[in-house]
């Protein structure tokens, strides 16, 4: 609710309240907390500084109930429940960290690892992953890569069965069908937020959706067709939301491939865009004097962390490039 001060009384200017909730009392972790009615769980858990792992989930984006990291557990319900979906309710007990709660993050961690590339995920991942004990190896050695645009093919209901000795997996080559990012889907977690980017919350561009089922489910183009080729605009606001790196700019993926990435080194500078007039603040990634990323802060008020193509890739001409 927006604090009326002193000065907007005396201005005799309007006051804009906000929206007015009532409060709803719940406990969390035993700990009794009030918050306004229509909060998530995730939200009350954050505002009470409690971690709770995520994947799918981003402040600029519809809740989308995909990853089922964040799982907990609710007093009565027979079910786990998303919190990062789930509005609060008054007088509900919710329970964090209970033995069915950290048996079902451990399981879910564990198919991912198993299946999926993880390996360029933040570090919290992998700090979760060794807090609930994932072992991936259990399921076996992975599968072999599948070929060069098989899974791109593959039709519902016509897998093939394993023997359960190996682990299944979506290793694939990297597409590179363009100058400004690549789509690594060997890192791919089904986590839908490209999907949401590329439509109704930010650039309704409805390039990409999910296609196939089970295990083969995947990211596709409309008939599968090359990036340059489909309804894609390039604002990258699918790369910005990413959150294990199966979509990356081309810059980074040559620098990780010449393995000369250095994060640990990279700076940021907070600037504003200047193509235009709308004022979108820039986050310049900046890695031994050269920008390798440029991203949106989240929050912000003009762009609520999405960027055009031009904010997020036109940025070679500042580059500090020796004469050639």
């Amino acid at each position: 609710m927006t604090e009326v001060t002193e000065s907007m009384r005396r201005s005799g200017g309007t006051v804009m309240l906000g929206q007015i909730r009532r409060m709803v009392t719940l406990t969390l972790d035993g700990v009794e907390v009030r918050v306004p009615e229509g909060t998530t769980i995730l939200e009350a858990l954050k505002a009470q500084g409690t971690e709770t792992p995520t994947l799918c989930y981003a402040p600029n984006l519809t809740p989308i109930n995909a990853c089922r990291v964040c799982m907990v557990e609710v007093t009565g319900s027979r079910v786990l429940v998303p919190s990062c979906a789930r509005a609060v309710e008054n007088d509900m007990e919710v329970h964090t960290d209970s033995e069915r709660v950290q048996h079902s993050r451990k399981m879910v961690l564990e198919l991912l690892a198993s299946s999926v590339d993880l390996s360029q995920t933040e570090p919290d991942v992998h700090r979760w992953m060794a807090k609930y004990g994932v072992d991936a190896d259990r399921y076996g050695p992975p599968e072999p890569p599948a070929a060069e645009g098989e899974r791109d093919t593959r039709h519902p209901g016509h897998h093939h069965a394993t023997d359960g000795s190996m682990a299944a997996n979506v290793a694939q080559p990297v597409k590179v069908d363009n100058d400004l990012y690549v789509r690594d889907y060997a890192r791919c977690i089904m986590c839908y937020k490209c999907v949401k980017a590329c439509g109704t919350d930010a650039q309704f561009t409805f390039a990409i959706a999910a296609a196939g089922r089970g295990f083969d489910t995947r990211i596709a183009t409309e008939y599968n067709t090359e990036l340059p080729d489909s309804a894609c605009v390039y604002c990258g606001n699918c790369v910005g939301v990413c959150p294990t790196g199966a979509l990356k700019s081309v810059a980074e993926h040559d620098l990780r491939e010449a393995d000369e990435w250095d994060e640990e080194n990279e700076t940021m500078t907070t600037t504003i865009c200047s193509f235009c007039g709308v004022g979108c603040n820039l986050e310049l990634h900046v890695q031994n004097n050269t920008i390798v990323n440029v991203t949106s802060p989240s929050d912000h008020s003009v762009t609520h962390g999405h960027l055009c193509i031009k904010g997020r890739f036109g940025f070679q001409h500042v580059q500090n490039l020796p004469p050639s």
